[in-house]
C-alpha cells in the first residue's frame, strides 16, 4: 500500500507570530504598551541636578571651611562649630535657592505656554503655517509636516503640545518639581557637608585626617555623578577631587595668613 511520507513541519511565518509581536531580524517587536514603559532616566523630575549640586557644594563648602579655620590654628571645638553652622546654613540656603529657581522657571514656562494657547486661539491659521515650517526645520518633509499639522488641527491640547515642543523645546506637563529639587538639595548638601566633619565628631584633632576623608568623599561623589551619565567614573572622581583640593588649598592658605596676623 502506497503511503505518503509525512511532510516536514512548516517553518514559522510572520503570520504565525504571537499577537502583539512581529517577526523581525533579531527577535520580536514587543507590544505597544511595553514600548511606552519608561526606560530612560528621569531628566525632567528636577531631583538629579539638585542632588548632585547639593552634594558637591556641601563637600566643597565644608572641606574649605574646615581647611580655612583649621589653617588658622583654632581648636577642635571651633572647627566643629564652624562645620555644623556651615552645614545647617548651607543646606537651608541651597534648598531655598533650588525651590525659588525651579518655581520661577516653571512660572516662566506656564506664561509662555499660556501665550502660545492664546495665539492658537486668535491666529490659528498663522500658527499652523508656522508649525509646518518648524516641523520642516526639524527634518520632516513638507508633505509629512502638513499632514501632522492637519491631524492636530481642531485638537487644542495636541496643537499646544506640538507648538510647545517645537518652539520652546518642552512638554508642558513634564515640569520639574520645586519641592523635589529643594528636598534633594537640602538632604544631599547636609550629607556632603557632614563627611569632612566625621573625624572631628568622633574625637579626632587631626586636620589632615578630616581633609583626607573629605577628599575620599569628593572622589566618590564625582564618580557616582559620572556613573549616572554613563561616563568614566574614575575621571569624574578625579576631576571633583582636584577641584575640591584646589578650593581647600586656597582657604587653608588664607586661614594660615589670617591666623598668623591675628596671633
Amino acid at each position: 500500500m502506497d503511503e505518503t511520507p509525512p511532510t516536514a513541519a512548516a517553518a514559522p511565518t510572520e503570520d504565525a507570530a504571537p499577537p502583539g509581536s512581529a517577526v523581525v531580524t533579531g527577535g520580536a517587536v514587543p507590544e505597544d504598551d511595553a514600548l511606552l514603559t519608561p526606560h530612560h532616566g528621569d531628566v525632567a523630575g528636577g531631583w538629579l541636578r539638585a542632588a548632585v549640586f547639593g552634594a558637591m557644594d556641601g563637600l566643597v563648602t565644608n572641606i574649605s571651611l574646615i581647611a580655612g579655620v583649621g589653617g588658622g590654628g583654632v581648636d577642635r571645638g571651633a572647627i566643629v562649630l564652624t562645620g555644623v553652622a556651615g552645614l545647617v546654613a548651607g543646606a537651608v540656603s541651597m534648598a531655598l535657592g533650588e525651590y525659588t529657581s525651579v518655581r520661577t522657571q516653571n512660572e516662566q514656562l506656564d506664561a509662555e505656554v499660556a501665550k502660545e494657547r492664546r495665539e492658537l486661539r486668535l491666529h490659528g491659521a498663522a500658527e499652523r503655517r508656522e508649525l509646518v515650517l518648524l516641523l520642516q526645520r526639524a527634518g520632516l518633509s513638507r508633505d509629512l509636516a502638513q499632514r501632522i499639522t492637519a491631524e492636530a488641527a481642531g485638537k487644542p491640547d495636541l496643537e499646544l503640545r506640538l507648538h510647545a515642543l517645537t518652539e520652546l523645546g518642552v512638554v508642558p506637563e513634564e515640569k520639574p518639581s520645586p519641592w523635589t529639587a529643594a528636598a534633594s538639595s537640602f538632604v544631599c548638601f547636609a550629607v556632603g557637608a557632614l563627611v569632612p566633619l566625621v573625624s572631628f565628631l568622633l574625637g579626632s584633632d587631626e586636620l589632615w585626617l578630616a581633609l583626607a576623608i573629605g577628599g575620599v568623599g569628593l572622589f566618590v561623589a564625582g564618580a557616582l555623578a559620572t556613573r549616572a551619565t554613563a561616563g568614566r567614573w574614575w575621571a569624574g572622581g578625579l576631576r571633583q577631587l582636584v577641584l575640591g583640593a584646589a578650593a581647600a588649598g586656597v582657604t587653608y592658605l588664607i586661614g594660615r595668613l589670617i591666623g598668623a596676623t591675628v596671633a
